[in-house]
């Protein structure tokens, strides 16, 4: 039976989905925003190498995104394609998130391989979990209108989630710890770790996949080419991050030679003939020529990195800048009641004004009041509030309006080809996390490191709080205000996508009658 293209889901429904989102944004949202921090204050390690670990880690770690994505695809299971690697990786996904804020007592170097370790597990936990959810919002319901109120509902409990790490983690470290910062972290991270697999479990229990996408071949068919194709992206990656940590010579020439070759290379490979290619490697033609789905990486990239930069900042800046480390988790408190309700808001919004008018309105308020924090006083803690909570609510549109439109860049290219590979197509949204969040955070710590900045040495903090300003302010600004150019040009508005979810829907109940 063909489903409506208007069909609306329940409040329930959507409010079990945002559940999915609260439980990871436990992890990505708030712990990760006390990682860097973390690292530097209580494990001891340098900015320098802390860097160099969330940007490889994040950039390689974005890379399996894709490969996640083609495997939910092609998985077969009464529960549907997405649904069942929610629950699936739920403790797996808790597991590392304690691990990940464990100190054990072993040597500096031992540290580090330990902060590699759990990351690198926290962040491959976290892909087994969030690519398959944020692809099961593209086959819940098949109108567009509808997904962009289901993403606000989404990231309303995404918000939800990371506040209540951003804004208590300070507080329960101090309780638990009672100034022992490695024994509060732990135990703070068990509670959360806790509550994660209990929202997991609503989300999974409250869903249900409606849309049926056109069946692609098994996992184990495809597979072995699949991983050679989405390997090959590890070269440019690489090169990319070698360049962006040792900004020298050598490793700009090695750059341009990557990024050429790379570019000869994917040329010829979308010419191939559909005859000489599997499966697999037709969807990743289909993402490579989809042009809607490449300039949404793009904007998400730099919408990511101007709110990973911001709030990869906020602890640094409160405890150092600001003079008092409660602030930030009060402000990340209130920033995110703030995001909560936009979030909300954002897809009736869009039915007013369109995504792309909305999304206008997003970069530039928020960048402009950003921007205005460079100008605060460490006694000017209402200023900063004042600027920092207003940025947020228009910032809070900006990851709603992504993930919403990654499906509205699924439908074009079943549209266009008559394929449709969901997962791999929303696996950009956690890539965009990864590799954004990667160079966001890594940026954060080099721009402290070129400032001298060394987390146990007070005189090395007090030369690197211009950087904190400069970070907290026109730094990330740049990203945002680049992302308009990008807007500027995206294809689908309103009118296209509405003709595009009416062709579908004929064209699946064609089918169905046949």
């Amino acid at each position: 039976m063909a489903i409506a293209p208007s069909h609306k889901l329940s409040f329930t429904e959507k409010t079990g989905y945002a559940m999915g989102d609260a439980a990871a944004n436990l992890v990505w949202r708030g712990a990760l925003a006390y990682i860097a921090i973390f690292y530097t204050d209580t494990l001891g390690i340098s900015a320098a190498a802390a860097a160099t670990l969330l940007l490889l880690v994040r950039l390689s770690d974005g890379i399996t995104d894709i490969i996640m994505g083609m495997i939910a695809d092609r998985t077969t299971s009464r529960h549907g394609r997405f649904r069942p690697w929610i629950i699936w990786s739920a403790p797996v996904l808790a597991l590392f998130m304690v691990l990940a804020f464990t100190a054990p007592d072993i040597s500096p170097g031992m540290k580090l391989v330990w902060a590699y370790f759990t990351y690198i597990g926290l962040t491959l936990a976290y892909t087994i979990n969030n690519v398959p959810y944020s692809a099961l919002m593209g086959v819940m319901t098949p109108s567009h209108t509808e997904r962009t109120i289901l993403s606000g509902y989404r990231f309303a409990g995404a918000f939800a989630g990371g506040v209540l790490v951003m804004s208590f983690t300070p507080d329960m470290v101090n309780y638990f710890g009672q100034g022992d910062d490695v024994k509060g972290y732990q135990q703070t991270f068990y509670v959360f770790a806790g509550l994660l697999v209990v929202l997991c479990s609503i989300t999974f229990f409250t869903t249900k996949e409606r849309v049926e996408p056109p069946k692609l071949e098994g996992v184990q068919a495809g597979f072995g080419e699949m991983f050679k194709s989405v390997a090959l992206m590890c070269i440019p990656l690489g090169a990319i991050s070698l360049f962006f940590v040792r900004q020298d010579l050598i490793s700009g020439i090695i750059f341009a030679i990557v990024i050429s070759a790379t570019g000869i290379f994917l040329s010829k490979f979308i010419k191939k003939p559909e005859s000489e290619t599997t499966s697999s490697q037709r969807d990743l033609i289909d993402l490579l020529t989809n042009k809607p789905w490449l300039m949404l990486l793009g904007l998400g990239l730099f919408t990511m990195f101007y709110n990973g930069i911001r709030f990869g900042t906020v602890a640094y800046y409160f405890t150092h800048y600001m003079g008092d480390a409660s602030l930030g988790g009060k402000f990340f408190f209130v920033t995110t009641l703030v995001s909560m309700f936009a979030a909300v808001i954002a897809g009736y919004l869009t039915t007013w004004l369109g995504k792309k008018v909305l999304f206008a309105i997003s970069l530039i308020g928020s960048s402009i009041l950003t921007s205005g924090i460079y100008f605060a006083q460490p006694e000017d803690v209402t200023l900063v509030f004042t600027l920092g909570v207003s940025a947020e609510f228009f910032a809070a549109f900006m990851p709603v309006l992504v993930f919403s439109m990654l499906g509205d860049a699924a439908d074009y290219s079943e549209w266009k080809n008559g394929r449709r590979a969901t997962g791999l197509l929303y696996s950009a949204g956690t890539f965009i996390q990864k590799m954004g969040g990667g160079f966001a955070g890594a940026l954060v710590l080099l721009v402290l490191a070129s400032y001298g900045y060394v987390g146990t040495d007070p005189d090395t903090i007090s030369q690197a709080k211009a950087g904190m300003v400069n970070l907290m302010s026109w730094i990330p600004s740049i990203f945002s205000i680049s992302a308009i150019g990008l807007l500027i040009f995206y294809p689908l508005n309103t009118q296209r996508m509405s003709q595009i979810e009416a062709d579908l829907i004929a064209r699946r109940a064609q089918k169905e009658n046949a």
